[in-house]
């Protein structure tokens, strides 16, 4: 069937795979959608008493769709009668369109069997123009209901999420490169990056930077869980005073559900001394809970510690960013000073300080972001500041992880140094350790004082029984150690003298002394060398 198909042109294939891509865009919107829409449907249907039809339902829907891209909406239906802004987005609800962005555009690069993959930049290019053409005509058609859009919000952030899932969608497709600088770039640039480890620099900073983000978020969420659990009674109450039906208890965990990241960045913010803002006349802090807040009644708000000076429960708060501190600190070392390397593996300490920094620098950038998308109006007047200021939070996480994160990298990475190969001898036989003494320059031992002294091991086994600075037992004689490579030390009792047998300490000849070990004719390298088990014979 396929030799009997027409066979389209090159220009003609090239023109489907385009189409294909903007539809692809299309699709994802569609998705999002339409998934968001049956929701609220559903939801409607089950309520007992709606108060609209379904079409206030569809542009609940629609707002709701733009809402979770970063759209500013204008609540018109109010008790005042004036329009109210809603710009707190729900961030649980924007990891779908993100989500359906970033795979439509990862999977426009991958081709298909007997079609051409578009470049990067169209694929680029059109996910994102069909994704933003679906977002246009859900903007107009909400404009006629009771949540409709404020239009600057639609180029800035909404263009601006969607146009970053996409890139990240491509740079996923393309492998997740780290370079190399675009060919327009200075050749200086070029070498400095060839000579330099930028990539296993960009990624030790991204990947600390992630994991800083990261702790802070769950020790965000962990404190929310901890006052949620101190203040249960006022949760229940808010909880049952929103919810009448079940319809309604269903609504209102779903909100919960989808508010939690945002609570979870309130909660870092907190722990990170900034804390965050209940309206325009009220600050919660670990210091101080200040003002007459704008509480609305909903029950993740009642994790909401009580009015006043803060106390103790209140400043152990801080556990947050120390744990991102060290955290950074920790996921730093481990790609410039790892376990098991040796010093030439090891990375400079002007290396290792500036991958901290920079990784404490991306966790306060990351940690800004997230405060300014967890935050957002909820009304005029008092409600006009609600949640977290965006540049305070990522300051304060700059800071804290920066003056924990550097010196924690530089210590670990001295402990490790200095305790590098020492730490690990009692893992080495005794022929590694003779090598490595040498390898130290360690003096070869030829008296006494110099010969030193070990005790025996166990038969066939690589285990060592004494440590490295004890003394073996009285009566007991040095017993010489050669290894592949190296000819065996005479040991002499009690000194060795060249060119005749060994003399006593006292000038005389020692009645039990012993002569020179001469070298056997058989090559040293059949005496010393060690077979393993399975290529033994028969003894």
């Amino acid at each position: 069937m396929t030799e009997g198909s027409p066979s389209l042109s090159a220009e003609q294939g090239r023109s489907a795979v385009l189409a294909f891509t903007f539809l692809r865009g299309v699709l994802a919107a569609g998705l999002g959608l339409g998934t968001l829409t049956v929701l609220v449907m559903v939801l409607w249907i089950s309520s007992p008493a709606p108060d609209d039809g379904p079409g206030g339902a569809l542009h609940t829907a629609a707002g709701l769709w733009l809402l979770a891209h970063g759209a500013e909406l204008i609540r018109t239906d109010t008790l005042g009668g004036a329009p109210a802004p809603v710009g707190l987005v729900p961030l649980l609800l924007a990891v779908a369109p993100v989500w359906l962005v970033h795979r439509a555009a990862r999977d426009a690069l991958e081709p298909d069997e007997g079609r051409p993959a578009p470049s990067a930049a169209a694929a680029f290019a059109l996910v994102v123009g069909g994704y933003l053409l679906v977002g246009g005509a859900v903007a107009l058609y909400a404009r006629g209901g009771s949540l409709s859009v404020h239009t600057s919000s639609l180029l800035f952030p909404s263009s601006i999420v969607v146009a970053g899932a996409a890139a990240a969608g491509v740079w996923t497709a393309s492998g997740r490169p780290f370079g190399p600088p675009p060919s327009w770039a200075p050749v200086r640039l070029h070498e400095e990056l060839a000579r330099s480890r930028f990539r296993e620099r960009a990624d030790a900073v991204c990947r600390s930077a992630a994991a800083g983000v990261a702790v802070l978020l769950g020790g965000g969420a962990l404190l929310v869980a901890v006052g949620l659990v101190w203040h249960a009674p006022a949760a229940q109450q808010s909880f049952v005073q929103l919810s009448g039906d079940w319809a309604g208890r269903v609504s209102v965990v779903l909100l919960a559900l989808v508010l939690v990241p945002n609570a979870a960045v309130w909660g870092a913010a907190y722990g990170l001394g900034p804390g965050f803002a209940l309206g325009t006349a009220s600050t919660v802090t670990p210091l101080a809970f200040s003002g007459r807040p704008a509480l609305p009644v909903f029950p993740l708000l009642a994790a909401v510690p009580d009015q006043g000076p803060g106390t103790a429960p209140n400043w152990a708060a801080a556990v947050v960013p120390v744990a991102a501190g060290v955290t950074v600190a920790w996921f730093t070392v481990r790609r410039t000073a790892p376990a098991h390397a040796g010093r030439h593996e090891v990375w400079s300490l002007r290396e290792t300080a500036l991958t901290a920094g920079l990784g404490a620098l991306g966790c306060g950038v990351g940690t800004a972001v997230l405060a300014a998308a967890a935050g957002g109006p909820l009304g005029t007047r008092a409600l006009a500041e609600f949640g977290p200021v965006w540049w305070l939070t990522g300051a304060a996480a700059l800071v804290w992880t920066a003056l924990l994160g550097v010196p924690g990298a530089l210590l670990v990475r001295a402990w490790r140094l200095r305790g590098g190969d020492r730490g690990r001898w009692w893992r080495r036989g005794p022929a590694q350790e003779v090598t490595a003494e040498a390898a130290e320059g360690a003096p070869v031992a030829q008296t006494p004082a110099e010969v030193p002294e070990r005790a025996p091991q166990q038969t066939g086994s690589g285990r060592r029984w004494w440590t490295r600075s004890g003394r073996r037992e009285a009566g007991e004689k040095a017993e010489p150690v050669s290894t592949p490579g190296t000819l065996p030390t005479p040991v002499c009792t009690p000194v060795c003298t060249p060119g005749g047998p060994p003399a006593a300490a006292d000038g005389g000849r020692a009645e039990d002394s012993e002569s020179y070990d001469f070298l056997p004719a058989d090559p040293w390298h059949e005496r010393t060398t060690v077979r393993p088990p399975e290529e033994a014979g028969p003894s």
